[in-house]
């Protein structure tokens, strides 16, 4: 371990890990901090996304989906199987690989870019420099030209409901549970909620999900969010609105959540409680007194476009700071910022960042809802075409849903897309490669996909904002 850097990077999530192999690809002397160890106390660069969300969660959904296609679907396409079960040790046991492999992968690229990887906690001081504290040492002070604070968040606890061991758990125990509980009570029906009650309501958990909030996915189109809604329930899973939870009894016969809606005050008993009310910065023995970054009241640390704190050679990225909270645009600013301190001009376009919700079907989105186009006062031509009258789709059995596709009537330029549907996830790149590269619905209706994919969906959509879609009676 050298005691200067080019760049130092503290954490090691995926705003931090990417921004560390770029600076190093970029010939800069690096070093990435982080202080995460796994089961075995080793250490586990990766950060949550890696470690205990996105990455251990999806394997969860698909191994999850994959019983209940064996289980409820594969009969009606003539595939005979017998009473399928499911193991939940050995579905543990394939995240946990799934997991090691990738952040040995990680551990892998930093070698091979020649990036000092340091387990340990790192603290900003003035200069810049770094305060270095291995897990098993010495602290130790460091020097860098540039440091990079992506230290990633956590997921908020409520004071009324503190977590209790096999009781009260946050979005990582729920990721540990060794059987499904008979009756689970969720706290938050975003984004977490949804997936989590999705993975446990398919292995047999009765799900309740109390949303505080008056509408279900605010943030998303509203015409797809009361589709989805519907098809959450038709799955199980009881999705209350308006419900604020005002407290939780731990007993013997399980969790009773206290909460009230329009109807008054309940009481619930469930076997576990999940709390998946979102995450906040973790900025725990991040900064000094004396470095110049103050976060504000809500823990996130102000910067500007390019990244920059405003002091001199410090910059912020990721979870850290404003904007969603999602491994990709972390991966992006961090790319971005050690881009620039290497003399390029990148930057990072916050109206084409896609959202993805990985339930059954996948919900994801881009750019402009309904809502907020006509909210900042656009004339908008929308465009519509549902998977029941896609071939591919009918041919997998996967026809929910459908695309949607908002214009600008005037230009006729996509200022948003939301997909509900089988693969939404990769249909959504395709909506933002058109819109990064500024296209109209006409651009999309002229370019020839290939038939029969999913895909198709898209183009048909793109095609009835200016009426000329061909396998459905137009929207308009």
């Amino acid at each position: 371990m050298q005691s200067e850097y080019d760049v130092i990077v503290i954490g090691g999530g995926p705003a931090g890990y990417a921004a560390a192999i770029r600076a190093a690809q970029l010939g800069l002397k690096t070093a990435c901090i982080d202080k995460r160890l796994d089961a075995k106390g080793k250490p586990a660069f990766g950060g949550t996304c890696l470690n205990v969300g996105c990455i251990p969660s999806k394997t969860l959904l698909d191994i999850s989906h994959k019983f209940v296609d064996a289980r409820d679907k594969f009969s009606s396409l003539g595939i005979n199987v017998a009473d399928p079960s499911i193991d939940i040790a050995k579905m543990q046991k394939q995240k946990q690989q799934v997991v090691g492999r990738l952040v040995r992968g990680i551990s892998g690229l930093f070698k091979s870019a020649g990036v000092d990887a340091l387990p340990g906690t790192g603290t900003l001081h003035s200069g810049p420099g770094v305060e270095y504290a291995p897990h098993d040492g010495d602290s130790s002070r460091l020097s860098a030209a540039n440091v990079i604070l992506a230290p990633g968040s956590v997921p908020v606890e409520l004071e009324k409901i503190p977590l209790t061991e096999n009781a009260i758990v946050d979005s990582t125990g729920a990721l540990e549970f060794s059987e499904p509980p008979a009756r689970l009570g969720i706290i938050g029906a975003g984004i977490i909620g949804l997936e989590l009650g999705s993975v446990w309501g398919r292995l047999g958990s009765e799900v309740c999900l109390l949303e505080a909030m008056d509408e279900f996915l605010p943030m998303l189109d509203q015409e797809i969010a009361g589709q989805a809604k519907k098809l959450f329930a038709r799955q199980g899973m009881d999705i209350r609105l308006g419900a604020r939870v005002l407290g939780a009894d731990v007993g013997k016969d399980g969790v009773a959540l206290e909460f009230s809606d329009a109807t008054g005050t309940h009481t619930q008993t469930f076997d576990r409680v999940i709390v998946a009310v979102g995450r906040r910065p973790y900025t725990q023995d991040l900064l000094s007194p004396n470095c110049g970054v103050v976060p504000d009241e809500r823990g996130f640390i102000a910067v500007d476009d390019d990244c920059s704190t405003g002091v001199p050679h410090v910059f912020a990225v990721g979870d850290a700071v404003r904007g969603p909270m999602l491994a990709h645009k972390a991966t992006h600013e961090g790319v971005m910022v050690v881009e620039r301190i290497a003399g390029h001009k990148p930057s990072v376009n916050y109206d084409c960042i896609p959202n993805v919700i990985y339930t059954h079907p996948e919900i994801a989105w881009i750019g402009l809802s309904e809502e907020e186009a006509r909210g900042r006062g656009l004339d908008t031509e929308v465009g519509r075409f549902p998977f029941v009258a896609n071939g591919r789709a009918l041919a997998s059995s996967e026809a929910e849903g459908q695309v949607k596709v908002i214009t600008d009537a005037a230009s006729e330029r996509i200022c948003g897309v939301t997909a509900m549907g089988p693969s939404a996830s990769e249909l959504i790149a395709e909506a933002a490669i058109a819109m990064e590269f500024d296209a109209s619905a006409e651009d999309l209706g002229l370019t020839v996909f290939a038939h029969p994919t999913l895909s198709e969906a898209l183009h048909e959509a793109a095609l009835d904002a200016f009426g000329a879609a061909i396998h459905m009676p137009s929207s308009r």
